[in-house]
């Protein structure tokens, strides 16, 4: 029963068949998967026909919407031009070359070289052995470690969910894996000590890091990862300065310092990058997601000149560069980049995420006095609203009333897609949302958080 109607076919065809990522499964049997037939803009269409707007771009990622014509016929081209082929052994094909020159000519920090991957989470974990073979290329074995922080999201691979600070992903699977350190969240509203401001707050933190350091030993440790937002730990936007307190410590020791912006790229922020929004100068950085607007995966990583070299020195020495996937650079995929990277310029994408950020930050403010709600935070087209079962003291609710994930619940039946990151609601709308869509988005919303103050007053679940 799923809304206490039957299983409709096609819902009980999908719990026979597929094993559902992020996901209850427990409850999957009894709640019925929404199953989606089709979409277009910012609005997806489930199998019976109700319509949703899609508030989160799918996974961060669907940044021109669904249905895009230029899109479509992109792929339909490089389909009939080339449908595949690879880049190992020195093969090259015209599609990845020119989504790499693009990527180098709006890049945040000067870039040498692209690298492709499938996902996000393979270029996260490329980012480590790059890190490795780098320190290995230049005679330091044991500088191995990455630090990254709690509450980071870098991806689901064996490496990359190590990386990740969040104990969903970690607990029951054996991680984090040797070599992986964890500093401080830089979440003021939720880990400053009682009348701590932000500024002192980036210095307790810098501190941190740098004690965490000199306890490992500068000398093990190759790598810090950051998102500049943090995307799946709740949307977390650092107070101002904190990367320029802690990239001088990183520097210190020659610590590469690796940008994941494979949420944060290609306009989301109201900027080309989220490096900017922040005040981030990385060494590396990690892209997919918006790369090509989720119209195929695709990921990649950029690195600078000096790093390339001596990924060339040592390939002199062991006789090749021994790392690559069977779809890196799909020819497909690096066309409908070329073709995203093109629209987003063509159609000043960054502009326009500028123009209705005004909107996005007052609807977000509205809610902000509700009973609910203990915090909003938003930069660009990405936000988010944590709820509390306090708001004086911030006190959380108990995970197991599942309070988020009810309010999702709710949404769906007013006809919008919102994820629920614990008790953290994130927005992150296709970046072509209109702004009479983005109100439509936030009036749903405000009746869905009605419905979980019901909810949490019927069942008392304030209590502690």
């Amino acid at each position: 029963m799923a809304n206490g109607h039957p299983l409709t076919n096609v819902q009980q065809r999908d719990i026979n068949a597929i094993l559902h990522p992020y996901t209850p499964l427990h409850k999957l049997a009894e709640t019925g998967p929404l199953v989606m037939g089709h979409g277009k803009g910012v609005y997806l269409y489930d199998t019976q026909g109700k319509a949703y707007i899609e508030g989160m771009s799918g996974l961060w990622c669907a940044g021109l919407g669904f249905g895009d014509e230029e899109m479509i016929e992109a792929a339909n081209e490089q389909m009939r031009t080339l449908p595949y082929y690879h880049l190992f052994g020195g093969k090259g094909m015209e599609p990845a070359i020119e989504l790499a020159e693009k990527l180098k000519e709006i890049a945040p920090v000067p870039i040498s070289k692209v690298f492709y991957t499938s996902s996000g989470s393979e270029a996260n974990d490329t980012q480590v052995k790059l890190a490795w073979y780098y320190n290995n290329a230049l005679g330091r074995p044991e500088k191995k470690k990455i630090i990254s922080r709690v509450k980071a999201y870098h991806g689901v691979t064996v490496m990359a969910a190590s990386l990740t600070g969040l104990p969903g992903n970690h607990k029951g699977w054996d991680l984090p894996v040797d070599r992986v350190l964890h500093t401080d969240c830089p979440h003021h509203y939720r880990f400053s000590l009682e009348g701590e401001s932000e500024v002192e707050f980036v210095a307790r933190l810098a501190k941190s890091l740098k004690d965490m350091i000199e306890r490992e030993g500068p000398e093990t440790i190759a790598a810090f990862i950051a998102e500049p937002i943090m995307g799946a730990g709740g949307v977390i936007i650092p107070p101002s300065g904190y990367f320029a307190a802690i990239e001088p410590i990183l520097r210190e020791h020659d610590i590469l310092i690796i940008a994941d912006e494979v949420i944060n790229g290609f306009g989301r922020t109201g900027n080309w990058w989220g490096s900017q929004s922040v005040g981030m100068t990385p060494t590396t950085i990690s892209v997919a997601k918006q790369l090509t607007a989720a119209y195929a995966p695709l990921g990649a990583v950029l690195v600078p000149e000096d790093v390339y070299q001596a990924y060339v020195d040592h390939s002199a020495q062991l006789g090749s560069f021994g790392h690559g996937f069977t779809y890196g650079g799909h020819p497909v995929g690096c066309a409908l980049g070329v073709k995203a990277i093109e629209i987003y310029q063509r159609r000043n994408i960054v502009e326009y995420v500028r123009g209705l950020t005004p909107t996005f930050e007052a609807r977000l403010a509205k809610v902000k006095d509700h009973p609910l709600v203990g915090e909003v935070r938003s930069c660009g087209l990405v936000g988010a609203v944590e709820m509390v079962a306090d708001k004086a003291t911030k006190r959380s609710f108990d995970p197991a009333h599942g309070v988020g994930s009810n309010l999702a619940k709710f949404l769906e039946g007013h006809g919008a897609i919102l994820r629920a990151l614990g008790d953290t609601i994130a927005f992150c709308p296709p970046m072509i949302i209109t702004e009479d869509e983005l109100n439509e988005l936030f009036n749903r919303f405000e009746l869905a958080l009605a419905d979980t103050e019901a909810f949490v007053s019927k069942n008392g679940l304030r209590a502690q």
